[in-house]
């Protein structure tokens, strides 16, 4: 198992929510073809696709829970991944 693949799992399953680092994420967002812009310390995400524009801020490192939320719920939404 690849590590997209590892990180998917963990945010798909919910459970580690509040444990889930920043940087994982991202890359998950960037795997999936988002478009990454930054601004002072948001991270916004966008994909011609997808109408939804995902706006991120890391918190000590990891991701916001509801943040994570919001990101699996458009991956669900959308089919992806």
């Amino acid at each position: 198992m690849g590590k997209i693949e590892r990180i998917l799992e963990k945010l798909f399953r919910g459970q580690s929510d509040a444990n889930l680092p920043f940087s994982e994420l991202c890359n998950i967002l960037i795997h999936f073809g988002f478009e990454k812009r930054i601004k002072g310390d948001h991270h916004i995400f966008t994909r011609n696709d997808i109408a939804e524009i995902i706006n991120l801020q890391p918190k000590n490192g990891k991701s916001k829970v509801y943040q994570v939320k919001q990101v699996r719920n458009i991956l669900l939404k959308y089919k992806i991944g």
